[in-house]
């Protein structure tokens, strides 16, 4: 057999580099001579697939997958997120929330968290975090969407005169919103004039978002949104900051964190290639293909980790000694 690698090589590669995001379905995911694999069953064969822990941030199993305990003791030595989800990477059942499975460790760094903290029990300073996210959002849409070829090529553009106003428009809300529920009213509109521009340059005009829609649209949308969620779940992980603490998306909503880190980087990239996947006619694995590699170029992970860091230092440290 060979040698089992020991915990400190899984970690490697920083998770704000690591490339990979894995979705699997109708398989079973086991340890193996010191490795993490992935066994799928045909009539034929069995087949084995390694996967690469130490450069891997987030696992998703969908529907058929069954896992092992010797599977995830190597994968929590990684630092591997793993969240349990419904078929293509959402919830089987409208209103369930994906349930994540994070490493235990007790040695992440407190500095984010007791900075955090400081700030977020405060609600003026809590708004402008809020304000800050949505700022650091269209920053990263114009910069996304001003360099990526691939988008010119459909015909979405930083500089289009209608992406210029719409983001002017929600950059004077951000900074006139006097609260949480103001700021979400002015983000819910800015998204909608993106919804209704990539459905002009994709020619699906009867598009409506419907989180249950079955169009392809609508799927993919959703699809995409759990890729980002695992991205932003992982951030949180490593940076020690528990999922609770939201600055936007309310204290009632469960992982509410998670959501308002996602939308850093959805509007860029998750959502002009869930409709050009869609006009296009893409299968679900195409488009994830897509998705996930234009995460990696555009390193979306590390803008999500570059914000939230400075996010949570901006007031200072914590003082709780």
């Amino acid at each position: 057999m060979k040698e089992i690698l020991k915990k400190s090589n899984y970690k490697a590669i920083l998770h704000s580099k690591r490339a990979n995001i894995y979705y699997l379905e109708k398989c079973r995911v086991m340890q193996k001579d010191g490795r993490v694999v992935y066994l799928t069953e045909s009539s034929d064969e069995n087949l084995f697939w390694n996967i690469p822990v130490a450069n891997t941030t987030v696992i998703l199993l969908g529907s058929g997958t069954s896992l092992t305990q010797a599977a995830v003791r190597v994968l929590a030595s990684a630092g591997v997120m793993i969240g349990f989800c419904g078929g293509g990477g959402t919830p089987l059942f409208a209103g369930t929330d994906i349930e994540w499975m994070m490493p235990q460790s007790e040695y992440r760094p407190t500095e984010y968290m007791q900075g955090w903290i400081s700030f977020w029990m405060n609600k003026e300073r809590r708004l402008e975090t809020a304000r800050d996210f949505q700022r650091a959002r269209c920053d990263f849409l114009e910069k996304t969407w001003g360099k990526d070829r691939d988008l010119h090529e459909e015909n979405f553009n930083a500089d289009d005169p209608e992406i210029e106003r719409a983001l002017a428009v929600y950059r004077g809300k951000i900074d006139s919103a006097k609260d949480v529920t103001e700021l979400l009213l002015s983000e819910a509109k800015f998204t909608k004039s993106l919804y209704k521009y990539a459905a002009k340059r994709t020619r699906l005009p009867d598009f409506t978002r419907n989180h249950d829609g079955d169009d392809e649209a609508n799927i993919f949308l959703n699809h995409g949104n759990y890729l980002a969620y695992g991205l932003a779940a992982c951030t949180l992980w490593v940076l020690g900051i528990p999922h609770g603490f939201a600055v936007m998306h309310g204290k009632t909503r469960r992982g509410a964190l998670v959501f308002d880190v996602a939308d850093l980087i959805k509007d860029s990239i998750i959502l002009p290639w869930s409709f050009i996947s869609a006009a296009r006619g893409d299968d679900d694995k195409h488009f994830r293909m897509t998705c996930l590699n234009k995460l990696t170029e555009h390193k979306a992970l590390d803008y999500m980790f570059e914000i939230v860091q400075r996010s949570s230092l901006k007031y200072g440290p914590g003082d709780f000694l």
